[in-house]
């Protein structure tokens, strides 16, 4: 039997499937209407296998890119035609095409091309679609395979990666991991590439993670191709310029080509000029970028390498960045100029810090000539900054010392790193010629003086190194000449100099120089006219020194069109210039006196050139010189006729001394006698060397031989009266008396040519000619002598009181040119080197002749002759020294290239050993006649050579100077000890220091420490011992600033040996003249090599504080007469010792300045580092410096603080005010930087920053309180007292300030110790009032009583940190339970137990001594 029936429901057929094909054509369809449905099989779940498997199928088709890509694409493409995309089971489906795509496209089974890269692109726009729950899983399929990727194209997928990242993290999901793995697998150079251009697509993350993928971008750039990075860069700079770590991208690509170093060569440097361009470009886009690299090296100097030296060249194309970029570069060698000068004569500072500056600065100078040199690599658009900087360095001011510091070291310095940017730019890049010419053209025109005289320097060297292409832009050069009578004439001078190699070139610079010169002579400015003379006497010695060196002859260079119209004239057909500016020179003869002294100079140097043209100088001298010659008369030199009065006022109108100097200088060089003068060489003076010429050429030296003679023989009959009468009348007028004045003057200066002159024959006589000349030589320096009472020029402020000396003026009468008188005291010796030593050896014999005559003498009662003899030998041997002086000290003046050093300075160190030797027969003589008190002379005589000991001193301390600021003089010293050596051999010189401790120096390997240290041993210290025991203070003095000049220039080792003798000498000497204890005990400190120094300071101020005495009103103890342990200290020197200290505290605090700025720029960088990397322990590198600051603070706490107790004279206490206000100062700064800026780790204070702190409030504020108070009653009381009035003010001046040091310091105590939870403040006395009242000294009615604190004082003022410094009560409350330490704490025992060492009487008295000066304001009542 059949079942029964059953009813069902009727269920939906299976929607038909399709085959991959009619999807495709399916798609193709539906993309041709707009509105259909897409088919049930597409959206029902069970098809999504069956479309996943047709993509695999397609895989492995004989063109699996073209059919997957067809493929997935249409199916994509009916996807987002749902009007619900987001339909979860089409979300799965295209989730799962996803998935399946990326895993044939890892595992290689369809290409990775053009159409993978499309099919990519398409997944990309419907990402979104996908469920958030399947992102995680794509991303994973994205970043598992990232070490594979060696291809472009392997790389294609990483696009979907920064939109999954954004989809997980907009839907509330963590991308930690994913980033996490990306950073931490290996990049490759294509991985590289691809995460470089998509990184500005992860905007959504933070600062870190952008910070991380920059760093891991520039670690992995080390491994990239050079032809990649250029494309690197530009991404990079575009990331910066959309925000994203703009400042560490512009860094990173910085100082990553910056480490580049010279590998690759050429290839680096087209690189390098790529990426310059590229920078260049994103900084006219984004100036921002500008700024952050700016700001870069404005941060560290330590940023400027090669690159950054070609970035900051490269932006400053950029008008807006300039002046800026110029700046900065410019700052930035300056500041490491000047940090290693510094660090070089910082004491206190570490080794490791000098050389680390030296080697800064050096790194910063080969940085710059780096990047210039490597210009012309495709960065020639930097040019024109190259050249502008260049110019910046030239024109820069340095001073002396900068330069000597840099010298010493090998450094250029500025102007010659600007010089030697130029000269390669000019070298290189003919494009720049033209452009350096102009500038300096312009420069020259319109700069200062000193900056002119730079870019000339500059120019110099531009033609001596490139003369012919120089000679292409000649044009330039004579518009420059044009300006000549405009300059200033020692720029005119120089310019002419500069340009003068030239004309061995180019006859038409030639004619041209000449032509301006011959307009210049016609000029009424003296400046114009000095110039135009030296550049006259230039031309005729090139031209002379061009015959010397070979043919002279003209070429322009082939360049100049209008070189062919030029007649060139060969050298043998053309006359010399010195007959072609004949007419000029005559025209000089007529100027004024400085005019003919340039130009006598200038004939001295002619003949120095070419010693065959002195006959010609002579002819032309010849009828000038017969206008102050009469050669038949009495008294044959017209001195009146070179007198002049104009207006009122005495001027010279002739110098006949440098004339006559100028006549003599040539007779010794070619004496009228040889006739080794060939006829060609007069040839070009248009005239043959006939029979008639000849004579006459001899009769003009033999005339200047003859009256040269016969002036030496009228001035040594001494009629020196006769002579100065013919301008005597019968009434003595101020202008008579001022012509008499010159008249003398000019006098001298001719006796100083004829002694010249003897000396130099006295060089080569014979033994019996010799008495002759030394006789002569006494009288003539006696008639020397005799003028000095007519002469205008007083004596030197020093102390010389015999011989004139011609280098200084003062006590001038109004009517006098007083810029005529300035002229000769810038003048140039008339008495050789030479000579001087010949004459310094005729007074040594003349001198020990004189004393062997005045001991055999002695025991006779006729001692008249002998007197006067040894009289005039003191007179001769104080000429001599006044002349070596004025000698020494005009060394350095004179250009090494001139050839007068050669001749009038010659050797001088040559002087040192003669001068030794003077030195040690006059102490000798001065102790014989110590011993002699009893004669009636043997006072005046000794006076006379106690005076020349001085001068003996004075010159040596100049050749000393001069010797050490010049190298060719170095041997100076050395020469001395040689002969101190065979001096006290000979007559049995005691030696200073018989111990060992110079043994040590003479083991040493440098030669040149030997010598100083033997110097010191043999001439330095016997000399001071035996001067200060005779009480010539002022020579001991003298010879105290030459110990200390040798001293600083010491090893270490030896300074400190030099120093314990000064110290021996500051205990063991009793020294009542302040300046002299004053010199010794600047010794002591500055000798003495830190931390020793101080300590030293320490014991002497504790000294002090004996001699001085308590402050105390009333006192109630006698202080010491003298100290019983540094002998020096005692009540005539208590004063000096004293300001001695406090300048050399005001020194330290000086360099702490230096310090603290250092400190501040290197913990900005370190700060920096640990922002960046906060896991990573950073080892600070100025932890050392930081250390060497607090001990050398803590040591001057300790020396500050015995001054508070003293009972000081008013200067010292003014100067103790502002000392401490400096003081406290860099404290407050100290403590400032010790505070971490917002957003970084706060360090703990060190342990000695704490024991700083704890001595600081303790030892010197604490107990400074009373010394105002006490001061100030002082003051009170001395208040009525004439003149004492303006002193009282200026110490309440310094009082306020001192105050608001102290507590702007104790303010950041307070801040840092909030920040580090450490009681940095429980040892200062915060009860103590601070609001006071400067009592007014001239206000006799101010009520002096003192306010007696309120009850409710201490409570007032528990709280007075936070109301100081405008904390709100909360943060008051807070701080106070901070730093205020609760009674059980150990710390609260701590501070009460040291509160208590020294008793509560103690402390109570401190308190109202406080009280009496910090009285409550009524004002603020």
């Amino acid at each position: 039997m059949p079942p029964p029936p059953t009813t069902t429901a009727h269920s939906p057929p299976p929607p038909l499937p399709l085959t991959d094909t009619d999807i495709i054509h399916l798609a193709q369809y539906h993309h041709s209407k707009t509105t259909t449905a897409l088919p049930p099989f597409l959206l029902s779940p069970s098809s999504h296998q069956t479309l996943l498997s047709y993509l695999h199928s397609r895989s492995s088709s004989p063109s699996p890119s073209l059919s997957v890509a067809e493929y997935t694409s249409s199916l994509i493409s009916l996807i987002s035609l749902s009007p619900h995309p987001t339909n979860p089971s089409l979300s799965t489906l295209l989730s799962s095409l996803l998935s399946s795509y990326i895993t044939l496209f890892i595992s290689r089974q369809i290409p990775h091309d053009r159409n993978s890269l499309t099919t990519i692109q398409l997944f990309l726009c419907h990402l979104e679609n996908i469920n958030t729950k399947y992102l995680p899983s794509i991303t994973d399929s994205i970043t598992s395979n990232l070490s594979e990727i060696v291809d472009p194209d392997d790389a294609q997928l990483l696009d979907l990666l920064p939109k999954c990242l954004n989809l997980i993290r907009g839907r509330g999901g963590s991308i930690d991991l994913v980033i996490d793995r990306v950073l931490a697998c290996d990049w490759s150079r294509v991985l590289l590439v691809k995460m470089v251009s998509i990184m500005r697509e992860f905007s959504f993350l933070d600062k870190g993670r952008c910070r991380e993928f920059v760093d891991k971008v520039f670690d992995k750039m080390q491994c990239a191709e050079l032809q990649d990075l250029p494309s690197l860069v530009y991404q990079l700079l575009v990331l910066g310029s959309k925000g994203f770590c703009k400042r560490e991208m512009v860094e990173g690509i910085v100082m990553f080509f910056g480490k580049m170093g010279k590998k690759g060569g050429s290839i680096v440097r087209q690189v390098e000029g790529t990426v310059l361009l590229h920078l260049n470009f994103a900084v006219k886009q984004d100036p921002s970028l500008g700024q952050e690299v700016m700001g870069l090296v404005r941060a560290d100097v330590r940023a400027l390498n090669h690159f950054t030296t070609a970035v900051l060249l490269s932006i400053a194309r950029v008008r807006r960045f300039n002046e800026s970029s110029m700046g900065i570069m410019k700052s930035a060698l300056s500041t490491a100029y000047k940090d290693y000068k510094f660090a070089k004569v910082c004491k206190w500072l570490p080794d490791d810090f000098k050389e680390e500056y030296l080697q800064r600065a050096i790194l910063i100078e080969e940085a710059v000539l780096r990047a210039v040199n490597e210009s012309n690599c495709g960065r020639e658009h930097i040019l024109p900054s190259i050249v502008q900087l260049g110019f910046v360095l030239v024109e820069s001011m340095e001073d002396k010392g900068h330069n000597e510091h840099c010298k010493s070291e090998s450094l250029m310095g500025s102007q010659e790193l600007g010089i030697q940017i130029l000269k390669s730019l000019f070298n290189v890049h003919d494009m720049a010629r033209n452009e350096i010419i102009e500038q300096c053209k312009f420069r020259i025109l319109s700069s200062k003086p000193e900056q002119s005289l730079a870019i000339i320097r500059l120019l110099s060297y531009l033609v001596r190194s490139y003369p012919y292409p120089m000679l292409e832009n000649v044009s330039h050069l004579k518009e420059l000449l044009d300006y000549f009578t405009f300059m200033q004439g020692k720029i005119g001078t120089h310019l002419v100099t500069a340009l003068l190699p030239l004309i061995k070139f180019s006859r038409d610079l030639q004619d041209y120089t000449i032509l301006v010169v011959r307009k210049a002579m016609f000029k009424r400015e003296a400046s114009v006219l000095l110039a135009a003379t030296s550049a006259i006497i230039d031309l005729i010695l090139t031209e002379k020194q061009f015959k010397k060196d070979g043919p002279y002859s003209f070429q322009e260079s082939s360049s100049q069109a209008s070189c062919s119209q030029q007649a060139e004239v060969p050298s043998g057909m053309r006359g010399g210039l010195f007959q072609e500016l004949n007419g000029l020179l005559q025209r000089c003869l007529y100027q004024k006196a400085k005019v003919k002294e340039i130009m006598y100079h200038g004939l001295v140097k002619l003949v120095l050139a070419d010693p065959l043209a002195a006959g010609a100088v002579f002819d032309f001298l010849l009828p000038h010189f017969l206008h102050f010659y009469i050669e038949d008369a009495d008294v044959p030199l017209g001195i009146s006729r070179c007198i002049k009065s104009e207006s009122g006022k005495v001027c010279i109108e002739e110098p006949l001394d440098c004339l006559l100097s100028c006549i003599s200088w040539i007779l010794l060089l070619q004496p009228p006698g040889k006739s080794d003068h060939p006829s060609d060489s007069w040839a070009c003076f248009g005239f043959s060397l006939t029979q008639e010429n000849e004579a006459r050429r001899t009769s003009s030296g033999e005339s200047f031989s003859s009256a040269l003679l016969k002036i030496r023989k009228f001035l040594r009959n001494g009629n020196m009266q006769g002579l100065l009468s013919q301008t005597q009348d019968s009434s003595s007028t101020p202008l008579q008396e001022g012509k008499k004045g010159y008249h003398a003057w000019i006098l001298s200066g001719i006796i100083e040519v004829v002694l010249n002159t003897i000396a130099t024959e006295l060089e080569k006589a014979t033994d019996d000619k010799k008495s002759d000349l030394k006789k002569e030589l006494i009288e003539l320096v006696n008639t020397y002598e005799s003028l000095e009472k007519y002469t205008l020029i007083s004596k030197q402020s020093n102390s010389i009181k015999r011989g004139i000396v011609r280098s200084t003026s003062q006590d001038i009468p109004a009517n006098i040119d007083l810029g005529n008188l300035k002229f000769f005291k810038e003048r140039t010796p008339l008495l050789a080197t030479s000579s001087i030593c010949q004459l310094l050896l005729t007074a040594l014999e003349i001198y020990k002749c004189d004393c062997s005559n005045i001991t055999s003498t002695s025991q006779n009662r006729s001692q008249l002759s002998s007197i006067k003899s040894s009289s005039r030998c003191s007179k001769f041997i104080s000429f001599i020294l006044s002349s070596s002086i004025h000698q020494v000290k005009s060394f350095p003046f004179v250009g090494k290239d001139d050839p007068l050093m050669k001749l009038i300075y010659g050797d001088i160190k040559a002087l040192g050993p003669p001068l030794l030797r003077l030195l040690w027969l006059l102490k000798a003589e001065q102790n014989f006649e110590v011993s002699q008190k009893k004669e009636a002379k043997a006072k005046k005589d000794g006076e006379e050579r106690k005076e020349l000991i001085h001068l003996a001193l004075v010159c040596l301390k100049e050749l000393i100077i001069v010797s050490s600021q010049n190298e060719d003089q170095m041997g100076l010293i050395e020469d001395m000890v040689s002969e101190s050596i065979l001096e006290s051999t000979s007559t049995n010189v005691p030696d200073a220091d018989l111990d060992d401790e110079c043994e040590v120096g003479y083991r040493s390997d440098d030669q040149n420490t030997r010598s100083k240290d033997m110097f010191l041993k043999k001439v330095i210290k016997p000399l001071f011992s035996e001067l200060l025991a005779v009480s010539f203070f002022q020579e001991v003095e003298i010879l105290c600033d030459i110990t200390m000049m040798i001293g600083n220039k010491l090893p270490r080792e030896r300074r400190n040996f030099l120093g314990t003798w000064a110290i021996c000498t500051c205990k063991s000497s009793d020294i009542s003249n302040s300046k002299i204890a004053k010199s010794v005990v600047s010794l002591a400190l500055e000798l003495t090599s830190p931390p020793n120094d101080l300590d030293v300071a320490q014991e002497m101020t504790l000294e002090l504080f004996k001699v001085i005495g308590i402050l105390e009103i009333p006192p109630t103890q006698q202080p010491l007469k003298k100290s019983e342990i540094y002998r020096v200290i005692n009540d005539s020197t208590k004063a000096a010792v004293a300001s001695s200290i406090l300048q050399m505290i005001e020194s330290i605090i000086v360099d702490m300045d230096w310090v603290i700025v250092k400190l501040k720029n290197c913990s900005t960088a370190t700060q920096k580092l640990l922002l960046h990397d906060e896991n990573r322990e950073q080892e600070d590198p100025c932890l050392a410096l930081e250390e060497a600051l607090d001990s050398r603070a803590e040591a001057v706490v300790k020396v500050l603080s015995s001054f508070w107790v003293m009972n000081l004279e008013d200067p010292q206490v003014e100067h103790l005010l502002r000392v401490a206000a400096k003081f406290y100062k860099n404290l407050a700064r100290m403590s400032k930087l010790r505070i971490a800026p917002k957003g970084c780790k706060q360090v703990w204070p060190s342990l000695k920053y704490q024991k700083l702190v704890e001595i600081t409030c303790k030892q010197l504020t604490a107990p400074l309180y009373g010394f105002l108070a006490d001061i100030q009653k002082k003051q009170q009381m001395r208040a009525k007292i004439r003149g004492i009035v303006n002193k009282i003010k200026r110490e309440n001046r310094c009082i306020p300030d001192l105050i608001f040091q102290i507590e702007d310091y104790e303010k950041y105590l307070i801040l840092l110790s909030k920040a580090t939870k450490v009681n940095l403040l429980r040892h200062a006395k915060r009860s103590t009032s601070r609001d006071f009242r400067i009592i007014n000294p001239e206000n006799e009615e101010e009520d002096t009583s003192v306010h007696e604190p309120n009850e409710n004082n201490d409570s007032a003022t528990q709280n007075e940190p936070s109301e100081e410094h405008g904390e709100n009560e909360d943060e008051g409350v807070g701080l106070d339970n901070a730093l205020s330490p609760e009674p059980d704490d150990p710390m609260a025992v701590e501070d009460s137990e040291s509160d208590g060492e020294n008793g509560d009487s103690i402390l109570n008295a401190k308190r109202a001594r406080m009280n009496r000066v910090v009285e409550e304001s009524e004002d603020e009542a």
